[in-house]
């Protein structure tokens, strides 16, 4: 956790509703409740319109609440990795106390009302989204292991079972297949991450692969996941979520993707330095529209199973 100088940083002038939002991560917050949205529209039980957009919003703001706790509980590493050092509270126009009420305030609003919203379901996998997020990655795996995004990959996966629990009232095989396909894509994604931003992990200390392992064991484990997801993603379309246009999508993704991780595995630490690593940042991009394509697609077979024309 930060030391007493970050707690006692100077704010350079009175916070402003955009440094709030900032501090909920509002691009992460864009995937949450498009997987969260997913997983309730694809769900075979209807949801009531209002129910459902209060919903997706209770999933928005508390996806956004662990956000501010992790900034609240990460400035200090913030403040040196050169990716972060422009968040709220190290730029100092947050205080790390603000930003924990913030978050703590949040974190019981999003799942009381979800709950009241929709059912107790939900509202408690919403809370234990949060716990994870912030207690078991942030506070715990994220500074201790490198498997840190491995484990707590879990945590961003849950969105598409809140969504599917919102309509259904439980958990089933589907949800769980959406969960694993954000579960297995996490790793890859943020090691092409790490691979091209290693100093600012090894600056800030934090046990990501390629600082523990180094690159060419980080490269090893891209490709390895990256085959395990595509098995897994492909093997998603022969289910009641998939369908001829989830089927098509995912080959043709993950055979980029496939294509993607090889070209990482062959690359040395000179090819890489010498493009300013092309191929990992390249990569690193189609993972940001993997994921939206494939659930992308689970929503469009699910709009076409309900007309009688997806699904197989």
């Amino acid at each position: 956790m930060s030391d007493a100088s970050l707690n006692s940083v100077s704010v350079e002038r009175e916070a402003s509703f955009g440094d709030f939002f900032a501090l909920l991560k509002p691009r992460v917050m864009t995937l949450v409740v498009f997987t969260a949205l997913v997983g309730l529209l694809a769900a075979p039980t209807p949801v009531h319109p209002m129910i459902a957009f209060a919903s997706i919003l209770f999933i928005a703001i508390g996806g956004g609440a662990s956000g501010a706790l992790n900034m609240w509980w990460d400035a200090d590493i913030d403040a040196v990795m050169k990716r972060t050092q422009k968040r709220p509270i190290p730029a100092g126009k947050i205080t790390e106390s603000e930003a924990l009420s913030f978050g703590v305030a949040l974190s019981g609003l999003s799942v009381i009302m979800l709950g009241l919203a929709a059912n107790w379901v939900a509202g408690a996998l919403l809370g234990f989204t949060i716990f994870f997020y912030v207690v078991i990655y942030t506070m715990w795996l994220k500074r201790w292991t490198p498997q840190n995004i491995v484990i707590g990959g879990a945590a961003g996966a849950f969105p598409p079972m809140i969504g599917w629990a919102v309509a259904t009232g439980g958990i089933s095989i589907e949800s769980v297949l959406m969960f694993c396909l954000t579960f297995m894509w996490t790793p890859p994604h943020f090691w092409a991450l790490a691979l091209f931003m290693r100093k600012d992990y090894d600056n800030a200390g934090v046990p990501m692969l390629t600082v523990t392992h180094g690159r060419r064991t980080t490269r090893v484990h891209i490709l390895v996941y990256t085959l395990l997801l595509a098995a897994l993603a492909i093997g998603a379309g022969f289910t009641s979520i998939g369908g001829p246009v989830y089927l098509l999508t995912a080959v043709v993704l993950n055979a980029l993707f496939i294509k993607g991780a090889w070209d990482i595995f062959r690359r040395d630490e000179v090819m890489s330095e010498a493009d300013d690593f092309k191929a990992e940042r390249g990569f690193f991009k189609l993972s940001l529209l993997y994921l939206f394509l494939h659930f992308g697609a689970i929503l469009i077979e699910a709009v076409l199973q309900r007309f009688g024309l997806g699904g197989w």
